[in-house]
């Protein structure tokens, strides 16, 4: 019998991060996201699960408390109320910005989960990962994200595999791997090839290789996806004038102060405009 709750499941089936600048973007997808009628029922009839959602409540407003709470539940228990205790665990750990206490509860919450929920898994890996990332320990995400997206591609789950391939192309990077990380984003949108976020990715990486042609069209894909994203307008701007097309830069530009007028996009949208000076 499965241990995770339909709660938990529910929030495992959530997207990733979204942002190419975040590091988790978890806590919010997941208490923002409005539960299924059917979830509701089973939360009413699951204390485990009724636990988890309070705990989850409390995020971000009161991350410390959920964090005291969560640590006394996880020392208190074993089996499926320890995975759920380790999963806000560590969700409160990141939102405090307890990057070992949080890479300590996702990792735990892992190998406790059945070994045949590899879905399960392969999510609390990437919360892992990606926490390690931010603790700057890149060997040990990179460990990580390999192992989970193993788990993904066992588990047939496309689009996991595709989040946990973006976030190990994050890690390349920054370990000055960048074909490494070029290989993961082309798998990336492959397998997921209507992810805005992936394209962007991509997009930014081809343009730091100088290979501007390709970037091109990574952005234009990323555009026609999420025409509205200020952060794929102003990469479009960048890759435009390096280019040689002023004017199609300043349009990008343009375009993310008009969408988005209030947002660091903008600010640096208008820092670039200004170095470039008028037409």
């Amino acid at each position: 019998m499965a241990l995770i709750s339909s709660l938990l499941v529910a929030a495992l089936q959530v997207g990733p991060n979204p942002s190419a600048n975040s590091v988790l973007g978890t806590p919010d997808e997941l208490l923002n996201r409005p539960p299924r009628p059917e979830q509701e029922q089973s939360i009413e009839r699951d204390p485990d699960a009724l636990w988890l959602a309070e705990c989850l409540g409390m995020l971000p407003e009161q991350a410390a408390r959920a964090h005291t709470l969560a640590q006394v539940r996880r020392n208190d228990s074993s089996g499926r109320p320890r995975i759920l205790a380790n999963h806000c665990l560590g969700l409160a750990a990141t939102e405090l910005g307890l990057w070992e206490d949080a890479i300590a509860a996702f990792t735990a919450a892992r190998d406790e989960t059945p070994a045949e929920e590899l879905r399960a898994r392969a999510r609390f890996g990437a919360m892992a990962g990606n926490a390690a990332l931010a603790a700057q320990d890149l060997e040990r995400s990179q460990t990580i994200l390999k192992l989970a997206k193993d788990n993904a591609a066992a588990a047939a789950s496309a689009p996991m595999q595709a989040i946990i391939a973006s976030d190990l192309a994050r890690v390349y990077v920054a370990l000055q791997r960048q074909e490494d990380a070029l290989a993961e984003l082309e798998l990336s949108t492959q397998l997921v090839p209507e992810q805005a976020g992936s394209w962007l990715l991509k997009a930014t990486l081809l343009r730091r290789l100088d290979r501007l042609a390709e970037a091109q069209t990574a952005i234009e894909r990323a555009s026609s996806l999420a025409p509205a994203d200020a952060s794929i307008g102003l990469e479009a701007g960048v890759i435009a004038v390096l280019s040689g097309r002023e004017q199609a830069a300043r349009e990008s530009w343009q375009s993310v102060i008009d969408l988005a007028p209030e947002s660091p996009e903008a600010l640096t949208a208008q820092e670039y405009l200004a170095q470039i000076g008028a037409a």
